[in-house]
């Protein structure tokens, strides 16, 4: 046996060789292991213990070490790989197109620094993510897996990609997605970006749909962030799939993937009932107020104030306000909803029959001139009309000299108050019989205060031609 021990071949150890070996001897400092050659290694017995100080190895146990020094004829052992072990791991990633863990440790110029089995590896700012990077900062310290694109130099000049690996990623994912899923599909998402136009939503690794922002709710959305930020879990619905050759489009909606607000209206959005709104756009013809998420009224120039001329719906309300309103009409066919601010008040021409019975006199305020008469108001959200024909009938009036604002002393004429309209006349002569019979009771009323004022003036005039 000895002679055939003798005769067979040696092997011969090399620095970083991976042996495995039995464990001869545990010493103080060192720990004997087979070899499988003519010399026993030693391996330093610190790297041979758990993070709690304890030996993880036994006399007998078999383990795996590489060949990290020769020296005549000791071999020293070691846990760790050498660089000829990392070379030649570094080597088989790239052949084999393998991918190795690494962490960006800073960046530089054109890309960043990546660690890899104790080397430095560079990754363009092209290749770090499947996007556009915009700040390379936010990845260092982060750990990823990346390719091997080159080596050289015995493993001196690597060059590694993140995006190649992310791409493989995504054409699996892309193809299994695309047979598990179709247009209509509501499916569960990450928010992983969020632009001014909308949100693009993490469907499967690699994988992102663009929600726009015209789909991120029923109501009205001026940013994104209003509705959802980074990393919020949402259910979206599949609007659309199209493969543009650059790769797969996908369009989402976030408020397709509940129920349409119009199809289940809450109980108090009715006609006639007053809620309280949100003004979310005014313009020309009218304020827009959301009632309810998804649901919006109109409140035409027109139903905005009993007590002035609007010209402009934001004389009234602002965007954002929270503002009391009246529902007119509701169409569910065309889906639009007629509101009112001044039906949600109180209406100064419910009592205007009580208050100016028709024969009044009333001191009123010139609110607007026409070419067929002037506007005056007799209060705040009652206005009549003197035609011009009237006031020209009596030359001391003076109808010309009037202007927006002065104060005209004039008779409630007509009142149709159902079209809202009030037809105003020049006081009769106080001394005929038409004017006596208004001249006693409530017959004298005023713009403001000035009632009684004006009713004493007539009695005086009175009583002086009857002298």
């Amino acid at each position: 046996m000895l002679d055939e021990s003798f005769k067979s071949p040696r092997k011969k150890l090399s620095v970083g060789d991976k042996i495995k070996g039995e464990v001869l001897v545990v010493g103080k400092e060192d720990v004997f292991v087979s070899t499988g050659t003519m010399t026993d290694g030693l391996v330093p017995r610190k790297e041979l213990l758990d993070a709690e100080g304890n030996l993880t190895i036994k006399k007998g146990d078999q383990i795996e070490l590489y060949v990290s020094q020769l020296r005549g004829s000791e071999v020293r052992l070691s846990t760790s790989k050498t660089g000829k072990n990392i070379a030649d791991d570094l080597e088989d990633a790239l052949d084999m197109m393998l991918p190795v863990e690494g962490r960006i440790v800073e960046v530089c110029k054109g890309g960043v620094r990546v660690s890899i089995m104790g080397k430095l590896a560079f990754c363009p700012v092209s290749q770090i993510d499947i996007k556009r990077v915009e700040n390379p900062e936010e990845y260092v310290g982060k750990k990823f897996e990346f390719r091997i694109t080159q080596l050289t130099e015995n493993g001196r000049n690597i060059v590694v990609s993140r995006r190649k690996l992310l791409e493989d990623e995504r054409e699996l994912s892309t193809g299994s997605f695309l047979e598990e899923h179709k247009a209509g599909d509501v499916v569960t998402g990450r928010v992983a970006k969020l632009e001014k136009f909308g949100a693009f939503v993490e469907l499967a690794p690699g994988i992102d749909g663009l929600a726009h922002i015209s789909e991120l709710s029923w109501s009205r959305v001026a940013d994104p962030a209003e509705v959802v930020k980074v990393g919020d879990e949402v259910r979206v619905k599949v609007l659309k799939v199209e493969n543009k050759g650059e790769g797969i489009r996908i369009s989402l909606s976030l408020k397709q993937a509940g129920p349409e607000p119009w199809e289940n209206l809450p109980p108090d959005v009715k006609p006639g009932g007053i809620v309280i709104g949100r003004v979310t756009k005014c313009m020309k013809f009218g304020a827009f107020v959301e009632l309810v998420p998804g649901i919006e009224g109109l409140v035409p120039l027109s139903e905005m104030s009993y007590t002035k001329r609007v010209m402009r719906s934001d004389e009234i309300a602002k965007e954002g306000d929270r503002v009391e309103v009246m529902i007119k009409e509701i169409n569910l066919e065309t889906r639009k909803i007629l509101l009112s601010f001044k039906d949600a008040g109180a209406d100064p021409w419910a009592l205007v029959s009580q208050k100016f019975p028709v024969g009044t006199i009333v001191l009123g305020k010139v609110e607007r001139r026409e070419p067929y008469g002037l506007f005056i108001q007799l209060e705040e959200g009652v206005t009549g009309l003197l035609p011009k024909s009237k006031a020209m009938e009596h030359p001391e009036f003076n109808f010309e000299k009037f202007r927006i604002g002065d104060q005209a002393t004039i008779q409630v004429a007509e009142i149709r108050r159902e079209e809202r309209r009030i037809s105003l006349d020049i006081p009769k002569d106080p001394g005929s019989e038409d004017w006596k019979s208004f001249q006693t009771g409530e017959g004298a009323r005023s713009f403001g205060t000035l009632g009684g004022a004006l009713g004493n003036q007539l009695q005086r005039a009175l009583e002086k031609k009857k002298k």
